[in-house]
């Protein structure tokens, strides 16, 4: 009878169920969301051209603009690229597994729906359990390499919980479950395709970092520098309006009045009622981590328009300002007044 059968044992790890599935829709050449310590991803097979042209029907993104491959701790990467320089092999040691993504000349083998129809490819090692779990699984099944965005439409607020990947993709899409993302924002970006380390995207490795390791610092990102991830002047943004003010501008435009959401330091204003109000944290590193769920949060509020108060512009806000600039960018005519 039904009713009288032996319950059947879970795993020791209950996730080992869903990375095992998750392995076995990644080798059918299907969709899968997974969490990094940065933020969660939307991954296919790398080595699966038609596979990688679902990410890009999903998201809405742009056929040139690159993905960046995921790969297990201990991955080679002459796999996936040629001419690996000496810098490429001292910053894996110094951050793999962790938040940097590293540019290198592709291998060929690379599909160039990967790479946005460029000669260079973007490796990055991933230090969330599930996410090295998953990719460990991949590798013994598959090819190891995961391409992976960020697992939410194209240019919109990145996500940072399983919650918010199925808010942006709905029921259907298998999303590992990894809890809140350890760090919030995006990972660093260094190119290496060129000679000197020059950084295309902060995130949690930071510039001090990289020079510690090189014996220099790393450039800033020209003309001449390839197409990356989250480089475009307009991205990260909330479907709101967002507008990013000193403290000074900020409180002449919540004067004027109109229903506001607010992302500043400290508490409300005597007098004002705004539409949200979120205390930002201090502390860099912290802001970083909320940064994404408290846009979230202001953007379902109802308000017409976000303010957001500028942070300190000092080195350790680098990657949270780079990504308030690019939210704010594109900002077509700001209501005034109620």
């Amino acid at each position: 009878m039904r009713g009288m059968s032996t319950p059947r044992r879970l795993p020791a790890d209950p996730g080992a169920i869903s990375v095992t599935r998750a392995v076995e829709e990644l080798a059918r050449g299907n969709l899968v969301a997974f969490p990094t310590e940065t933020v969660y991803g939307l991954g296919a097979d790398a080595t699966n051209p038609q596979a990688v042209a679902k990410i890009f029907a999903a998201k809405g993104r742009p056929a040139d603009h690159p993905l960046i491959v995921h790969l297990p701790p201990g991955a080679s990467l002459e796999q996936w690229a040629v001419d690996v320089p000496e810098a490429a092999r001292l910053l894996v040691r110094a951050f793999w597994p962790g938040p940097l993504t590293l540019i290198l000349a592709k291998a060929p083998q690379v599909p160039l729906a990967v790479t946005g129809g460029q000669d260079t490819v973007g490796l990055r090692c991933p230090s969330h359990p599930v996410a090295q779990a998953l990719l460990r699984a991949f590798d013994a099944a598959g090819s190891g390499g995961v391409a992976a965005p960020s697992a939410n439409r194209f240019g919109h607020v990145s996500p940072t919980t399983a919650q918010h990947v199925r808010d942006e993709f709905g029921p259907d899409l298998l999303v590992l479950d990894g809890g809140p993302c350890e760090v919030g924002l995006e990972s660093t970006i260094v190119d290496l395709s060129r000679g000197r380390a020059v950084v295309l995207r902060p995130g949690g490795i930071t510039r001090a970092q990289i020079a510690g390791v090189l014996g220099e610092a790393p450039g800033d990102a020209d003309a001449g520098a390839p197409r990356a991830s989250g480089t475009l002047a307009a991205h990260y943004a909330p479907s709101t309006p967002l507008l990013l003010l000193d403290r000074a501008a900020l409180e002449a435009r919540l004067a004027q009045g109109g229903r506001l959401a607010v992302l500043a330091f400290g508490g409300p204003l005597p007098g004002v009622v705004p539409s949200a109000w979120i205390a930002a944290p201090a502390d860099a590193a912290r802001y970083a981590h909320d940064l994404y769920a408290n846009l979230r949060r202001l953007d379902a509020s109802g308000a017409s328009g976000i303010l957001v108060e500028a942070p300190p512009g000092s080195p350790a806000w680098e990657a949270v300002n780079d990504r308030l600039r690019r939210a704010a960018a594109g900002v077509a005519g700001f209501a005034e007044g109620p």
